[in-house]
């Protein structure tokens, strides 16, 4: 097993990809995507340790992650199109987001984004959102534990609210920023993700691909 931190801009099979330059000779997996625009977290399975990825799969997830209240687009997150937008005037009290995200804690039925990997009659979402494709998200459970907030940061007419959440595995983050926003009354889209643990396993011991040695590290690491 390898605990990788992800850098933005790289998706998971980037990482394989990289790994498998410098270590051809590795079978290598991942045990759960993380999203290019996201950082964190990611673990990968080397050769028969592939089998095992569904134990890892399904663990528990915690993230550090920041809604942006004023925006919502057509991909839940900075990428895409802004599709609705409202000035926030006012200001975003502590106490107000505390109780939308306690409000927000617990079982829900949302609907899975129309950019992600779920697939619909065999075929992932996010090429029927390309195609602009009328087609109805279908629902999943999705259980938030804890939601804490972090950070309220308000400037030019928009807000950033930053939580650390431990969700269930197969809860959208994009999911929640947006519940965040209608709790809050105003649309909303996700600014910025950090995954910082899966069950037991932690960021704090993943090994940093930006680090000159990080194939060093790895060596060390695997048999």
């Amino acid at each position: 097993m390898l605990l990788i931190n992800k850098p933005i801009g790289l998706s998971s099979f980037d990482v394989i990809r990289k790994i498998k330059k410098h270590f051809p000779d590795f079978k290598i997996g991942h045990a759960g995507t993380l999203d290019p625009l996201a950082e964190g977290l990611l673990i990968l399975l080397i050769n028969s340790e592939t089998k095992q990825a569904q134990q890892f799969t399904g663990l528990d997830k915690t993230y550090i992650h920041t809604a942006r209240l004023g925006i919502k687009t057509t991909t839940g997150d900075l990428e895409g199109k802004i599709i609705k937008s409202q000035i926030v005037k006012n200001a975003i009290y502590t106490k107000t987001v505390k109780n939308a995200l306690e409000k927000l804690t617990g079982e829900f039925m949302w609907p899975v984004p129309m950019y992600s990997a779920t697939k619909v009659k065999g075929k992932p979402l996010y090429k029927y959102a390309r195609e602009n494709a009328s087609i109805t998200p279908p629902t999943k459970k999705m259980t938030v534990y804890e939601n804490k907030l972090l950070d309220i940061s308000c400037k030019e007419g928009y807000c950033d609210v930053t939580i650390k959440s431990k969700v269930s595995s197969g809860t959208f983050i994009r999911v929640l920023n947006e519940k965040l926003g209608e709790q809050l009354g105003y649309p909303s889209t996700t600014a910025h993700i950090k995954r910082i643990q899966i069950g037991k396993f932690k960021l704090s011991d993943a090994i940093d691909l930006e680090t000159e040695n990080w194939m060093e590290s790895i060596g060390k690491s695997t048999p």
